[in-house]
């Protein structure tokens, strides 16, 4: 395990039965070096005492917001200020529920508002909680925020199910915690494309796919986490848009085309995640198409080639291409980067309802002369894991970095 001299980490315990683990979290993260000061909910308390993780810590715990005692010692401004890393392990759903709304209604809620430091959720609970929509959609939500998810794992769970949401064991959230950030991309641009892009086929109706955007989205967060200045050109999205990140719309593909080529000189990677519609109407109907006749035919024609578009264009980038296939995935997207003249071109199988509007993807990723197969997780590592390979890919900057 890597070193975590020096580094101070504020550990934040929700009340969930995986509390415990959270004692040898802290001797863990205090064998690596680190400084551990821990800030228990009320919850937290029934499944763990302070006590335990005052004499593990080295330092008293905090499980109110207003004490008049602590707050001589140290205020929740000044903790929330002395933290390099904020972690919450376990986190329940209704924690994660609380911090998507922002509320502030305790201490470790209010801390986490009030932090300038990066946060880190372990979340854990009942596979099926795990599942549930607003579950997803709070996860996606503080992903977007820049939150960094670790965990959860599948396996037999205290309720006797077996399944997805387990906390991750503390071993391996440290692991994680202390590895030396990926700075690959500072002092580069990068220019990515999310979402669908709906062609409207009258002032209600329009041609699209079920594109969500979660991948383009993700790669977004990665690259602006390892130092990269991040254009998001999007279409609709189902996830909430990334903090950090200068985000430009491109509902159409024509309006995609347009806001891609004005931010292309200059910029290094170009990452084509967007599920461009292929075609659109020859001329949109201006009033709402009555429903008649039995049969309707649509004049449609091609749409822009973007990618293709950028892989010519004088001020061209390091360019990556996604191709989502149904059948000989490997073959359709080599044939694919060849034939666009791609440096390199990320894959997934899309048949039976995989990927696309999907939080989980799987990507075999292809260049010239060889390629990675990423296995099936949560898109947001995924997305970091495609952003390393592409950072030790490139050539070098071919200007000084600030």
């Amino acid at each position: 395990m890597e070193s975590g001299a020096n580094l101070k980490i504020l550990l934040g315990i929700s009340g969930g039965i995986a509390a415990y683990k959270a004692c040898e979290l802290v001797r863990r993260l205090r064998e690596s070096g680190c400084t551990v000061r821990v800030v228990m909910t009320r919850g937290a308390t029934a499944f763990v005492t302070p006590l335990s993780l005052q004499a593990l810590s080295g330092h008293p715990v905090r499980t109110d917001l207003l004490d008049a005692e602590a707050e001589s010692g140290m205020d929740h401004i000044a903790l929330a200020r002395w933290a390099d890393q904020v972690l919450i392990a376990p986190a329940t759903a209704h924690l994660m529920a609380r911090l998507a709304a922002g509320l502030a209604d305790d201490l470790l809620t209010t801390l986490c508002l009030a932090t300038e430091a990066p946060v880190a959720l372990a979340p854990a609970m009942n596979r099926v909680m795990w599942a549930h929509p607003a579950t997803r959609a709070n996860t996606a939500l503080l992903e977007a925020r820049g939150v960094h998810m670790i965990g959860p794992d599948a396996g037999s769970q205290a309720c006797g199910e077996q399944g997805a949401g387990r906390m991750a064991e503390p071993e391996a959230i440290a692991r994680v915690l202390l590895r030396a950030p990926n700075r690959s991309l500072v002092g580069r641009r990068v220019l990515i494309t999310a979402g669908p892009t709906h062609e409207p086929i009258d002032p209600v109706r329009f041609i699209g796919n079920r594109s969500s955007g979660r991948m383009g989205v993700a790669l977004a967060v990665a690259a602006r986490a390892a130092g990269a200045d991040v254009c998001l050109v999007h279409g609709p999205l189902a996830v909430a848009l990334p903090d950090g990140v200068r985000a430009i719309a491109g509902p159409t593909a024509e309006a995609m085309r347009r806001a891609v080529l004005d931010e292309l000189e200059g910029t290094d990677v170009f990452i084509a995640a967007a599920a461009v519609a292929d075609y659109r109407m020859r001329e949109p109907a201006r009033q709402k198409l009555k429903k008649g006749a039995l049969e309707l035919r649509l004049d449609l024609v091609r749409n822009p080639d973007i990618l293709a578009e950028v892989a010519t264009h004088p001020h061209r980038p390091f360019v990556v291409g996604f191709a989502a296939e149904t059948e000989d995935l490997r073959a359709n997207a080599r044939a694919k980067l060849e034939r666009k003249n791609l440096d390199m071109i990320a894959a997934n199988d899309v048949s039976a309802g995989q990927a696309i509007g999907q939080s989980d993807n799987a990507l075999t990723v292809l260049w010239r002369d060889g390629e990675q197969v990423f296995p099936t997780q949560p898109k947001p590592q995924l997305a970091e894991a495609l952003i390393a390979l592409i950072a030790g890919r490139l050539p070098p900057a071919t200007r000084p970095t600030p």
